[in-house]
């Protein structure tokens, strides 16, 4: 699922939630592909992806009944694939100054896969949020694909969200 920097730009348009669940600042990105799968990742802004934040620990254990790791799909229609809404939690991540950030799906769809890379690796989700770094891979109903964007921020709304957030600390 590695995208080439290029082929990000290419291929996916970029969406954008911001402040998740009322979390200031915790900014999650979509990237939509033209197939109308979708990549989760953080966006720019969020916390994790600021300077001198280090990833000491990812789980996608979401409670005790469910791990995103065994979500199992399978054929063509992705059978047996995890159904998630669009406040659903993908992972846990903490951080080395005590924080944990929960990290949701954003968008109503499939979990086609997570990425296993970023525990053994969490450095890469900060290093390359958008290619390496990415959190999951959703896919949307096809009749909800052109819906889905409903609610979500273009990358020049959520530029005018950070430089509103500037103007606001200054």
């Amino acid at each position: 699922m590695a995208a080439v920097r290029g082929g990000a730009e290419r291929y996916f348009t970029r969406w954008y939630k911001p402040d998740v669940k009322g979390r200031p600042c915790e900014d999650f990105c979509v990237l939509q592909h033209s197939n109308r799968i979708c990549v989760i990742t953080l966006a720019e802004a969020h916390p994790l992806l600021q300077t001198g934040k280090t990833i000491t620990s990812i789980n996608y254990q979401i409670s005790a009944n469910c791990s995103r790791l065994q979500n199992k799909v399978s054929g063509k229609s992705k059978r047996g694939a995890q159904f998630l809404t669009e406040l659903a939690p993908l992972c846990r991540i903490s951080s080395s100054d005590g924080e944990e950030y929960t990290i949701y799906s954003c968008i109503r769809g499939r979990l086609i896969e997570v990425n296993e890379n970023i525990l053994s690796n969490p450095a890469i989700l900060q290093e390359k949020p958008s290619t390496e770094g990415y959190i999951a891979v959703v896919l949307p109903k096809f009749e909800e694909s052109k819906s889905i964007t409903q609610g979500l921020l273009t990358q020049k709304e959520y530029e005018e969200v950070l430089l509103k957030r500037l103007n606001s600390s200054s």
